[in-house]
């Protein structure tokens, strides 16, 4: 009975030893897989009908579609990008002090803005005539 109870404890030492040790796995290797779902489907019935059987089913209509940027988008684009350089630069000049840097950034974007609702204002007036 003793040589049992002796050999149970020490399989239970070891295995607790041996639990308590630092394991070290493997990075997870992930592979591309294609993953088949079957459902049972209501036909043509419910509020998203029309794209039940659409080959863009997971996409709204109109995700694909990319048309030209127009003349006031590439134009604003532009001021944008302007605008944008020319705060940097009074962002980044040392020889100003930190107030007339915030004010000088404050009257940019000040006319950035106007810049921007004057070329919207020429564009939709232009198109009037």
């Amino acid at each position: 009975m003793k040589t049992v109870s002796l050999i149970a404890i020490f399989a239970l030492g070891l295995t607790l030893h041996a639990s308590a040790q630092k394991v070290i796995r493997p990075v997870p290797r992930f592979y591309p897989r294609s993953h088949v779902a079957v459902g049972i489907g209501l036909g043509g019935w419910g509020p998203y009908a029309p794209f039940y059987y659409s080959p863009w089913y997971a996409y709204p209509p109109g995700y694909y579609y990319h048309s030209r940027p127009s003349k006031l988008d590439l134009e604003i684009q532009d001021i944008q990008t302007d605008y944008k350089d020319r705060i940097w630069s009074v962002r980044h000049d040392e020889s100003l002090t930190r107030k007339e840097r915030r004010k000088q950034v404050h009257a940019l974007k000040i006319e950035r803005d106007r810049e921007i609702l004057q070329a919207k204002k020429d564009y939709y007036n232009s198109r009037r005539r």
